[in-house]
């Protein structure tokens, strides 16, 4: 339905009267910007401070085999016969392993809760995040770090992991998680 002639003439001046309060509104009294420019104008000028002194480049002329430096495109630390650049002997983790259950949580995450002697095993108990109690031994890996677990204590469990050094190789981490209050 076309909107009749008087309703679209009303809302046209309607929508002129609106455009041009706006356009208003935005010329509003400027005396006191005009009082600001004047007295940013009237301050004196002052110099610039002096640009600081270049020191001229000293050359260096590198030559590690006279004056025993190391070599910058080396790793601080003598790689080993394995564990790759910078390692300590330890090879990486076992890509081929067949990983456990309690290798999906962080080691932060677990809390012991005692141990079993049966059958002349010693067993750690571990509570891990989703709140069941695992039995452990020596042998099995637990943490998201290829923590092998060493032995077994009466107050704690101890474990070796393999971490990364940051260059390239691996080392290995003692840690021990005691027996929880």
């Amino acid at each position: 339905m076309p909107i009749p002639l008087n309703k679209r003439r009303r809302s046209t001046i309607a929508l002129v009267g609106m455009l041009s309060a706006m356009l208003t509104a935005c010329g509003g009294d400027m005396r006191d910007l005009e009082v600001y420019i004047d007295e940013v104008k009237s301050r004196p000028g002052q110099r610039p401070e002096p640009l600081p002194e270049v020191k001229p480049y000293e050359t260096f002329t590198y030559v590690a085999d006279t004056e025993g430096l190391r070599s910058p495109f080396e790793p601080d630390v003598p790689s080993a016969a394995t564990g790759g650049p910078g390692g300590s002997g330890v090879n990486g983790p076992d890509p081929t392993r067949s990983r456990e259950y309690l290798e999906e949580f962080p080691l932060d995450s677990f809390d012991m809760v005692g141990t079993l002697s049966m059958g002349g095993n010693n067993f750690g108990l571990l509570r891990a995040q989703d709140g069941i109690v695992h039995r452990v031994l020596p042998g099995n890996y637990i943490g998201q770090n290829d923590g092998k677990i060493t032995s077994i204590t009466e107050s704690e469990i101890q474990l070796v992991e393999i971490v990364s050094n940051g260059i390239g190789g691996y080392i290995e981490r003692e840690v021990a998680i005691a027996l929880a209050n």
